[in-house]
C-alpha cells in the first residue's frame, strides 16, 4: 500500500510553541521524536511500502531528519516551492505514487483507522474517495459531515455541534482524481464542490483521534506519547 503524509503545514497556531520545525516535525518528547514519527510507525505496522512526503515550509528539516527510508519503508518527496494548497500539493504527490488507490493523510492528526477496511468498502462500492469520520460531542473546531449511512451527501461549515460525524484526516482516493484539475487548489473545497458529483463514502471509526493544531491538544498528546499510550509500536 501507498500513502502520501501532508507535512507542509506551518502551523499558525503553533507558531510560539513550535517555532523552528514545519508542524508535523513538532516534537513528542524530550529526545525530539517527531509527530511525523509517529505517523510512520502507525503506516509501518499497517505493512504500508511506499510513502510520499508532501512537504513545503521547512522541507529540508524534514528531508534531512528522515531521509529515503524508515523502517523498511521507501520514503519518497514532493517538495512544493510555493503553497499548492491541500488539493494542488495531494495531485503532485499522486505523481510519486504507482497504485490505484492511494491514502493521504494529514500530517497533524493522529487517527487509528483500519486502513484494510477502508480499502474492501471503497472496492465494494466503486468509491471516487472514501474518508474516515469520527463522531464528537460537544465540539466548533471543526466541520461536520452529513452522510446517508454509507454516501457522503454534504459537507457542513465549522460551527459548533453537540454531536455530529468530523472528518478524520485520513482518505483514500483514486490516483487519476485530478487528472482534470488545476494545480492550485483546496481539496477541502473540491470535495464540497463535487459532492453530488462524486462517489464519496464515509467511514466511520470509533478509534481514538487527537490533531495537534492547537496547543492544548498538542500539549495532550506529548503527555500521551510519553506514558506510552499514543503510538507506540
Amino acid at each position: 500500500m501507498e500513502a502520501i503524509i501532508l507535512a507542509g503545514g506551518f502551523g499558525t497556531r503553533l507558531q510560539h510553541i513550535v517555532s523552528d520545525v514545519p508542524k508535523p516535525m513538532a516534537p513528542m518528547d524530550k529526545q525530539g521524536t517527531p509527530f511525523l514519527a509517529i505517523l510512520l510507525d502507525c503506516l509501518y505496522e499497517a505493512q504500508f511500502s511506499r510513502i510520499v512526503l508532501s512537504t513545503g515550509y521547512m522541507k529540508e528539516k524534514i528531508r534531512t531528519y528522515f531521509g529515503v527510508q524508515y523502517r523498511g519503508m521507501e520514503l519518497l518527496y514532493s517538495e512544493e516551492d510555493t503553497p499548492l494548497l491541500t488539493g494542488g500539493a495531494i495531485k503532485k504527490a499522486l505523481a510519486y505514487c504507482e497504485s490505484d488507490s492511494v491514502f493521504i493523510l494529514n500530517g497533524d492528526t493522529y487517527f487509528e483507522v483500519d486502513f484494510a477496511g477502508m480499502r474492501k468498502i471503497s472496492q465494494e462500492q466503486n468509491a471516487d474517495v472514501v474518508i474516515a469520520v469520527k463522531e464528537m460531542k460537544n465540539f466548533d473546531r471543526y466541520g461536520t459531515i452529513v452522510s446517508d449511512g454509507i454516501r457522503v451527501l454534504e459537507f457542513q461549515e465549522k460551527r459548533y455541534q453537540s454531536s455530529g460525524w468530523i472528518n478524520g484526516g485520513i482518505y483514500l482516493v483514486r490516483r487519476n482524481l485530478f487528472s482534470n484539475v488545476e494545480e492550485r487548489f483546496s481539496f477541502e473545497n473540491y470535495l464540497e464542490k463535487k459532492v453530488r458529483h462524486l462517489n464519496i463514502i464515509a467511514y466511520p471509526s470509533d478509534s481514538f483521534f487527537i490533531d495537534i493544531g492547537v496547543p492544548q491538544d498538542y500539549f495532550h498528546a506529548r503527555e500521551l506519547y510519553q506514558a506510552d499510550e499514543l503510538g507506540r509500536v
